[in-house]
C-alpha cells in the first residue's frame, strides 16, 4: 500500500520512506503485524498529524512522545484522543493551564479542533505495542519525525513549538529561536507539572506570537459535537 501523505509534506517527506531505516520500520511493523500484536493507532491514523495539519498551515507544533497504549486512546495526534474517551491525566493538565492561563474551561479529549486551526500534534514515536508505553522506541520513527521538525524549521514562518519535559527539548534543540518561538516548560504529567508547567502561560504567549506575525490566532476551546 503506498503510503497516504498530504501532498505539501510528501513533497519534503516523500524521499523518507525509501530509505532504509524507514524499510527496516515498514518490516517491524509489518512483523510485529504477523505475530498479531494489536499496535495503535490503527495504520490508517499512524500519519493522522501531518494529514490533519498540512505543512502551509502548520503555526504551532506541541511535541509528544509516543501514542497512547490503552485501548481506543490513540488516533495519531499527541496528547488527543479520540471522541467519547476520557482525557488522560497530562491532557487534564493540559487543560488546567489553558483554564487558568485564558479563562477557556474544556472537557472532550478530541483535539483535532486545534489540529485542524494549524497546530501540529505531532508524537516522536508514530506507533505503539498495547499496553507496552515506548516498545515502538528507537525503530526509526525519531529520524522521521527529526525530519519533519527540520522541515518545519526551514520551510515554515514564525511558528509556536510548545516543548514539554527534557524529552520534547532535546528533539526541538535545534529550532532556529531567531526564526521561530520555542517555548519550554515541565512535561503536563502528574508526576512533573507542578514543577512549571501549570502557570507556564503557553497559550496566551502563543497567541500573542501570532498575531505580532499577523497569523490568525489558535481558539484553544473545544465544543462538545452536537
Amino acid at each position: 500500500m503506498p503510503v497516504q501523505l498530504d501532498d505539501s509534506w510528501l513533497a519534503h517527506l516523500g524521499a523518507e520512506f525509501e530509505q532504509p531505516y524507514m524499510q527496516q520500520l515498514k518490516a517491524f511493523l509489518q512483523q510485529e503485524k504477523h505475530h498479531k500484536k494489536i499496535i495503535y493507532p490503527p495504520g490508517q491514523l499512524m500519519f493522522n498529524a501531518l494529514n490533519t495539519t498540512p505543512l502551509d498551515q502548520v503555526k504551532v507544533v506541541i511535541l509528544g512522545q509516543d501514542p497512547y497504549h490503552g485501548p481506543g486512546q490513540a488516533h495519531g495526534l499527541s496528547f488527543s484522543v479520540p471522541p467519547g474517551i476520557k482525557p488522560p491525566p497530562s491532557l487534564l493538565n493540559i487543560f488546567k493551564e489553558i483554564e487558568a492561563d485564558l479563562g477557556i474551561r474544556n472537557a472532550i479529549g478530541d483535539l483535532t479542533a486545534w489540529a485542524r486551526q494549524g497546530v501540529l500534534l505531532l508524537n516522536s514515536v508514530l506507533s505503539v505495542e498495547q499496553a507496552r508505553a515506548g516498545s515502538h522506541q528507537g525503530r526509526g520513527w525519531e529520524t522521521f519525525t527529526d525530519r519533519i521538525i527540520e522541515v518545519i524549521n526551514q520551510h515554515a514562518q514564525h511558528v509556536v513549538f510548545m516543548l514539554w519535559g527534557s524529552y520534547a527539548q532535546k528533539k526541538g534543540q535545534h529550532i532556529d529561536g531567531r526564526q521561530h518561538l520555542v517555548l519550554r516548560a515541565p512535561h503536563p504529567s502528574p508526576l512533573s507539572a507542578h514543577r512549571g508547567f501549570l502557570g507556564c502561560r503557553h497559550f496566551s504567549q502563543c497567541n500573542a506570537y501570532l498575531q505580532q506575525n499577523e497569523k490568525s490566532v489558535i481558539n484553544w476551546q473545544l465544543v462538545t459535537p452536537t
